[in-house]
């Protein structure tokens, strides 16, 4: 991990948690009123860029959730790597209700959102010219937006991540930029497991900074924004096959070459501006990244079981908008999901490669053999001691005896806590309704002092997260979803935390989802089809 201290960033995003914070009798800043007719543009767009229709999974994958990391690995084709945007960032349906038509994809986002853009940049894919591409979810296509003037030596598949921070600021106003970095988490975990389906690797590259990673994916390029929303470079991925965990090509590197395409609008009337997210974006944009020396396994390898297609699972995930209050959890079930929260080096651990910062809190209401109260999970030996000497005093820190013996469940307190994580949650049902909700507590303050940037990890983590929970959950026949709205402080004067040593950034629920039958569910690209036939574009 690069190391360094740079006081005045630090301050700038502690005081952006400070102020983004929401709190029992206020919320934090935020548009007084929504206009959904005026919602920003959910899809950026290149007017002018070639345009390349990538090809549609005709028929579900034939490898299941379960058997993810023992995938053969695939060429890169254009077939693949088609396969490999859908289930990571494509659409998986349409919902209608009345006259409103709205789209869901399969990377989760915080209020449906989306703030997340993806580029694929690639060289010696068959039947793919080398270059710069912007992936456009809505059609299932490719805008290419750079080709070298030369001729490139070699192969190499990478993914770049933007984040355009109005899309949530428009609904969320100062807290933006928080879900705009649980987005990227959600993402690298869909990224991970669509490539899983193909027997790839992700690597983070952390050797582009911020400013090469703008260079890189044309942000900088102010005329092709000259109208639009700007885009915050945020990571990038390099796609290995199955059997190299390491790449011998050298970091990519802005070329010369051609340039096509100008961004769309995405909001044409903007009623507010929110500057402390710009200011804390500077703040804490992304040095070179060294991993974290990680050691071995802590943990046994995981068990997993089941038959269903990853796709398919993959493509079903939904998040739950209402909870049967009734549904009572397997206590096998609830294990398992725990399980699938701490770090190996397995899929989709792998693409993680920093130290865990984050450590559940779970208010577990109806879990079957296991009595309804507070719960902790310390995700690393050291984090357990962190925990014990942050959160309040009289917990209990009681092994649950009918765990796993190397699952470092804590019981803290017993008792009915729905009220509790209702009223924390925002007073929203979701958390109270559910089987269990969790408050992901990060170690906040030791974190930052490393670097300002670490503000955007500890998000990250979280997010990342969050997605394992909705996939585990599907696979084991419940649904999850994830809560960005809780009162900071709150949460942390209930757990005793009186420093900021511990920050709670995010927070999910799993139980078993109610469907609102009301609402229509169509086939995703059923609209790109018809156009392809009509001969029109979207």
């Amino acid at each position: 991990m690069a190391t360094g201290n740079n006081s005045e960033s630090m301050r700038v995003v502690m005081a952006y948690h400070e102020r983004s914070k929401h709190h029992l009798n206020r919320y934090a800043a935020g548009p007084e009123a929504l206009d959904w007719d005026a919602q920003p543009n959910p899809f950026r767009e290149f007017t002018g860029s070639p345009r390349r229709i990538l090809p549609l999974l005709t028929e579900e994958t034939a490898v299941p959730f379960a058997a993810l990391s023992a995938v053969r690995s695939q060429p890169f084709t254009l077939q693949a790597v088609a396969q490999f945007l859908e289930l990571a960032l494509g659409l998986a349906a349409w919902k209608e209700y009345g006259p409103d038509r709205w789209a869901l994809r399969c990377n989760p986002s915080s209020g449906n959102l989306h703030p997340t853009e993806a580029y694929l940049l690639a060289f010696g894919v068959p039947d793919l010219e080398d270059g710069l591409y912007h992936y456009l979810s809505r059609d299932h296509l490719l805008e290419q937006r750079w080709s070298p003037d030369a001729e490139q030596h070699g192969s190499g598949v990478y993914v770049g991540l933007t984040s355009v921070a109005w899309r949530e600021a428009w609904k969320y106003g100062e807290r933006a930029l928080r879900y705009c970095q649980l987005d990227i988490g959600h993402a690298l975990g869909a990224l991970r497991y669509a490539a899983g389906t193909l027997g790839w690797h992700l690597r983070l590259r952390g050797d582009v900074d911020d400013t090469r990673l703008r260079s890189l994916l044309g942000l900088d390029r102010s005329g092709d924004f000259a109208h639009a929303e700007g885009e915050d470079a945020e990571l990038l991925l390099e796609i290995l096959p199955a059997d190299t965990m390491s790449s011998a090509i050298a970091s990519p590197a802005a070329l010369p070459g051609q340039w096509w395409g100008q961004a769309n609008r995405l909001d044409a009337h903007p009623l507010y501006q929110w500057p402390v997210i710009a200011e804390t974006n500077s703040a804490s944009r992304m040095p070179l990244l060294t991993p974290d020396p990680l050691p071995p396994d802590p943990w046994p390898a995981r068990k997993k079981s089941g038959h269903t297609a990853a796709s398919t699972l993959i493509r079903r995930r939904r998040s739950a908008q209402r909870f049967d209050p009734e549904t009572v959890m397997a206590a096998d079930d609830f294990f398992t999901l725990l399980d699938a929260l701490l770090p190996r080096s397995d899929l989709p651990w792998d693409i993680w490669p920093f130290t865990p910062r984050i450590h559940p809190i779970l208010f577990v209401h109806r879990v079957s053999g296991l009595s309804s109260g507070l719960y902790a999970l310390p995700r690393t030996a050291e984090g357990e001691p962190v925990l014990r000497m942050a959160l309040h005093p009289d917990f209990s820190w009681e092994a649950v005896a009918t765990a796993p013996t190397h699952l470092p469940l804590r019981r803290l307190y017993s008792g009915d806590v729905r009220s509790i994580a209702r009223t924390l949650s925002c007073h929203q049902a979701i958390a109270a309704d559910s089987c269990f909700a969790v408050a992901f507590l990060a170690e906040y303050a030791d974190s930052l002092k490393c670097g300002a940037w670490h503000y955007r990890l500890l998000y990250q983590e979280a997010g990342l997260l969050g997605q394992i929970l909705y996939l585990e959950a599907e696979s084991l026949g419940l649904n999850g979803t994830g809560i960005g709205c809780f009162f900071d402080d709150a949460v942390q004067e209930i757990l005793g935390i009186k420093d900021n040593r511990l920050q709670s950034l995010y927070h999910f629920t799993v139980g078993h989802a109610l469907t609102d039958t009301r609402i229509s569910t169509l086939p995703p690209y059923a609209h790109r089809e018809l156009n392809i036939h009509t001969g029109e574009t979207s």
